[in-house]
C-alpha cells in the first residue's frame, strides 16, 4: 500500500536541500538516509534521500542527485510516497495509519450514527476527520481525545462525543468540497499531531 509520508517545501540553501512538511508519525523510519521514495507527479522520483537533519524545527532533506538550489526548487510540492506493508500498525497503540481510520462509521456515545469517515486533514495543530453524514453534507470532527473517545477497528467504528455546535443539525461546521487537503498520509493520532 502507497502512503504520502511528506511533501517537499522549498529549497534551502543552495546545495540541493529541501524542507519538508511531514506527514508521518515515524519520519526517522520514513525519511531517513537511503530511503527511496516514489512521487507525485511520478515523473520526478522515485527519488532517494541522500540525507537529512532538523534546521530550526524544520526537516531537511537532500536528495541523491540534486544538488543546487534550482534542482531543489524544482521538486517543491512534490509528494513523497512510501510503500508500507497494509498490516503494518504503529508503535503506540493510541496512533492510526490513515487507510485503518477511511470509511468508519461515526457515531454519538449512545449509537446515533453520525456518518462515515471519507478523508482525513492533517493540519499542523490537529488532525480532522472529514465525516460525511447521511444526508450528503460534511462536518469537520477534531482528531482529538476529548472528542473522539474510542476508535472500534474490530466493529469498524469511531465513538465521538462532540461538544455542542459540532453536529448539531444547522450549527455543524460543514466543510464544502475540496477545502481540506485530499492527500492521504500515515500517521493521525488522537493526541492532535500527525507528525
Amino acid at each position: 500500500m502507497q502512503l504520502v509520508v511528506a511533501r517537499i517545501g522549498r529549497a534551502h540553501g543552495i546545495k540541493g536541500e529541501v524542507t519538508v512538511e511531514v506527514r508521518t508519525d515515524e519520519p526517522e523510519l520514513r525519511l531517513g538516509p537511503g530511503a527511496v521514495l516514489a512521487t507525485e507527479p511520478a515523473s520526478v522520483g522515485p527519488l532517494a534521500i541522500e540525507s537529512g537533519r532538523v534546521h530550526s524545527g524544520r526537516l531537511l532533506l537532500r536528495f541523491e542527485g540534486v544538488r543546487d538550489r534550482n534542482a531543489a526548487e524544482a521538486l517543491r510540492n512534490t509528494l513523497l510516497i512510501a510503500e508500507v506493508d497494509p498490516d503494518e500498525l504503529p508503535e503506540d497503540p493510541d496512533e492510526y495509519y490513515d487507510h485503518q481510520l477511511m470509511d468508519l462509521d461515526v457515531v454519538l456515545a449512545d449509537g446515533t450514527a453520525v456518518g462515515r469517515i471519507t478523508e482525513i486533514s492533517h493540519l499542523p495543530s490537529q488532525d480532522l476527520f472529514i465525516v460525511e453524514r447521511p444526508d450528503g453534507s460534511e462536518v469537520m470532527i477534531p482528531f482529538v481525545e476529548e472528542i473522539v473517545t474510542e476508535i472500534d477497528l474490530e466493529e469498524q467504528r469511531a465513538v465521538i462525543t462532540p461538544p455542542p455546535g459540532l453536529i448539531d443539525d444547522g450549527q455543524a461546521e460543514i466543510a464544502s468540497p475540496g477545502t481540506a487537503d485530499g492527500a492521504s498520509a500515515d500517521g493521525a493520532s488522537a493526541d492532535g499531531g500527525g507528525d
